[in-house]
């Protein structure tokens, strides 16, 4: 016999998301604090094959949303207590149900309250009384698209890509891959649901400067290795603005290691000559290269005076010239 919605049991922490059938069901969470609403939500959904979870409160709410992970959630606005407005702002800064689509149930109709509910993450609204087929029907449209991204991360996170998902409105970090997870904090000491400041500045200047075309990538550096991103497409609500929207970012990392040992077989040159001969190739000075590698200009110096020797060379644009004539030749794919 199914539960009765109107006493909703509970389910031990961290039990719910493992044991719904979500190979044959789409899950949803009814949230409504008056148990007529619920009873006649849930049965319209039952018998259209969803599986359904209720919560009574905003509290309650939040503990079934982190247990289950529901695939979108229909939420009561106006709750004693906490209202369904704090609920999905709390929803929306948590990771791990930040990317559920909310649809808000309210009897207010003042533009206030629908702007209200929009602005606090919800995707779209209903009216009260509910229509239960209205409810499917707006369902169904958040729940492909809700399907799609999902497809999407788990292809991402089977292949091995370094991906987010950026929401470029309030800046917030929705979604990474776990290779994405590792780059970030290796490489900005970030974690989400924080963008990095480059990552979101370089977002937001593209996107305003969209109408040129793609923009350039981003390149973060460190030591000889570099982290690029490239900005992939948008995704979510497909109303909602380039600058409000969410947009999948691709990561690269690239390490120029081969290069550097490449050019010290090729000059026989130490190790640490190789490295200060890599950077002058990549533009820099003596006193950027000092403190990249840890030592003063006069040092770098008298690195690149054994290394002009060595070269047959005698200045620093003849080295690079030599060089990267060299490294074209071994590495076609470098980047100078």
């Amino acid at each position: 016999m199914p539960a009765d919605p109107r006493n909703p049991v509970a389910t031990p922490t961290g039990a719910l998301a493992h044991t719904l059938d979500r190979a044959n069901s789409d899950v949803v969470l009814i949230v409504d604090d008056v148990p007529d609403n619920l009873a006649v939500l849930h049965d319209a959904l039952d018998e259209s094959g969803y599986t359904v979870l209720v919560a009574t409160s905003g509290e309650a709410a939040l503990q079934r949303a982190t247990q289950a992970v529901p695939d979108i959630i229909l939420l009561d606005a106006m709750m004693p207590g906490m209202d369904g407005f704090e609920v999905a702002r709390r929803l929306k800064a948590m990771p791990q149900t930040t990317h559920i689509p909310i649809v808000f149930m309210t009897g207010l109709t003042e533009t206030e309250y629908l702007v209200a509910a929009l602005e606090s993450g919800g995707v779209d609204y209903v009216t009260k009384p509910i229509k239960p087929k209205e409810v499917l029907a707006r369902m169904q449209v958040h729940l492909r698209g809700a399907r799609e991204r999902r497809q999407t991360r788990n292809a991402l996170d089977a292949f091995g890509y370094a991906t987010i998902m950026v929401r470029a409105g309030d800046g917030t970090l929705l979604w990474q891959t776990p290779l994405a997870r590792e780059l970030l904090e290796r490489y900005c000491g970030t974690q989400a649901p924080t963008t990095p400041e480059p990552v979101l500045a370089w977002l937001r200047r593209g996107l305003s400067q969209l109408a040129l075309g793609e923009p350039p990538k981003l390149v973060l550096e460190r030591g000889a290795t570099r982290l690029t991103f490239r900005l992939h497409q948008q995704t979510g609500d497909s109303d909602a603005s380039a600058e409000n929207g969410d947009w999948l970012i691709v990561m690269r990392e690239v390490s120029d290691t081969a290069v550097i040992e490449a050019m010290s077989l090729s000059f026989k040159l130490t190790a640490k000559e190789a490295e200060v001969l890599y950077w002058v190739v990549k533009g820099k000075t003596n006193k950027d290269i000092g403190d990249i590698l840890g030592s003063s200009p006069m040092t770098v110096k008298k690195h690149l005076e054994r290394i002009f020797v060595k070269m047959g060379v005698e200045t620093r644009t003849a080295a690079a010239g030599m060089a990267m004539t060299r490294i074209r030749q071994l590495h076609p794919q470098f980047e100078g």
